[in-house]
C-alpha cells in the first residue's frame, strides 16, 4: 500500500495554484485551512472550493468512483451534491479532486425544519429511483442486510453497562425483543442506492432549516434503504426522519427498522467509546443517542401482521 506523505500547507497552496491558475483570486495568494473532520487530508480553499486528497490507494479508489456516482445521483435529486471543478494525482498513485463548496451548515449546527424534511423525503425517493444496474456498473458494491436481532444481542450487555455508568436506562431497549427484531428483518428485493453515510457533518443545512446538499459519496452501496434511515435518525432525530421517510413513501416496517438500527448502534458505539475503543467525540455520542431515543408515535401505534405488513396501520 501506498504510504501517503503527510500534506502541509504548502503542498496544498501549490497544487492550488497549478489548479486555479486561469485568473482565479484564490490562485494568488491560496487561503488554505484543514477541514476539522477530514484531518491533514481535507481543506477549504478559500470560499468557493474544498480540497480532498486520498490518503491511500484504497480511498483512491473510491474518490474516482465517487465523481462518477455523483454524476449519476445529481439529475434525481433535489439536493446539491458537489462538483468536481478539478481531479488527478497529487503525489503518484493518490487522487485528489477539487469541489466546489456547498454553501450552508451541518445538521450539527442547525435543525431541519418542515419544509427540510419534505428536502429530505426527496434525498431517500431519489436515491431509489437510481438504477441500480447503472450504479453497479460504475463498481458500486452490494453491501448485504444487517441482522437487526444479532445487532439487538450485542446492544442488549452494552445497554446494561451504559445503566450502571448513568449513561442510558437499559429497559428501554428491552422494548425490541427477539419476535420484534425478526419482524424487523430486511426485506427481500428492497435494495436500493444507499448513501450510506448519512451523518450530521453530511447534510448541509441552511440557517432557515433547508437541506441544501449532501457530501461524502464515497461509501455508496446497494443495499437496505433502512441504513439511510438510521443514519438520518442520529443526524436529526427520530421524529424528522421516520417523517421523511414516509413521506418518500417508506412504511412502517423500514421506517422502524431504520430506527432500531439507529438505537442499537448508538448504544454499541457510546459503551466503545466509554471503554477507549472509540475515538468519537463523548458529546456527538450522547448527541446522536439522544437523537435516536425520543419516542415517535409510529412506533406506538404499529402492529404488524402476516400480510401487508409494510403498510401503515
Amino acid at each position: 500500500m501506498t504510504q501517503a506523505p503527510t500534506p502541509t500547507a504548502d503542498t496544498v497552496r501549490r497544487l492550488v495554484r497549478s489548479l486555479l491558475k486561469d485568473g482565479a483570486d484564490e490562485a494568488l495568494e491560496p487561503d488554505v485551512r484543514p477541514v476539522a473532520e477530514g484531518g491533514h487530508f481535507t481543506w477549504w480553499v478559500g470560499a468557493r472550493h474544498v480540497l480532498r486528497l486520498a490518503p491511500d490507494r484504497e480511498a483512491a479508489v473510491r474518490r474516482r468512483r465517487e465523481l462518477r456516482v455523483r454524476d449519476l445521483v445529481r439529475p434525481h435529486l433535489p439536493v446539491a451534491v458537489p462538483a468536481s471543478v478539478a481531479h488527478g494525482e497529487w503525489t503518484p498513485g493518490l487522487t485528489y479532486t477539487l469541489d466546489t463548496r456547498v454553501a450552508g451548515s451541518t445538521a450539527d449546527e442547525h435543525a431541519v425544519s418542515a419544509v427540510g424534511e419534505a428536502d429530505l423525503a426527496g434525498l431517500l425517493t431519489g436515491l431509489r429511483q437510481v438504477p441500480v444496474r447503472q450504479a453497479e456498473t460504475l463498481g458500486v458494491p452490494r453491501a448485504a442486510p444487517r441482522s437487526l436481532d444479532a445487532l439487538r444481542r450485542m446492544a442488549v450487555p452494552a445497554a446494561e453497562r451504559l445503566g450502571a455508568a448513568d449513561e442510558f436506562d437499559p429497559a428501554r431497549l428491552r422494548q425490541l425483543t427477539a419476535a420484534g427484531a425478526a419482524q424487523l428483518a430486511a426485506q427481500t428485493g428492497a435494495a436500493v442506492l444507499v448513501h450510506h453515510h448519512l451523518k450530521g457533518e453530511h447534510l448541509v443545512i441552511s440557517a432557515d432549516g433547508r437541506v441544501r446538499g449532501v457530501l461524502g459519496w464515497t461509501d455508496v452501496a446497494v443495499g437496505d434503504p433502512a441504513e439511510d434511515i438510521a443514519g438520518l435518525v442520529l443526524a436529526v432525530g427520530s421524529g424528522p426522519a421516520v417523517r421523511a421517510a414516509t413521506l418518500a413513501g417508506y412504511g412502517a416496517r423500514p421506517c422502524l427498522r431504520g430506527l432500531w438500527l439507529a438505537r442499537c448502534d448508538t448504544v454499541l458505539r457510546l459503551q466503545d467509546r466509554l471503554d477507549g475503543r472509540g475515538t468519537a467525540p463523548l458529546p456527538l455520542l450522547r448527541t446522536q443517542l439522544r437523537h435516536a431515543w425520543e419516542p415517535i408515535l409510529l412506533e406506538r401505534a404499529t402492529e404488524f401482521r402476516e400480510e401487508g405488513a409494510d403498510q401503515e396501520p
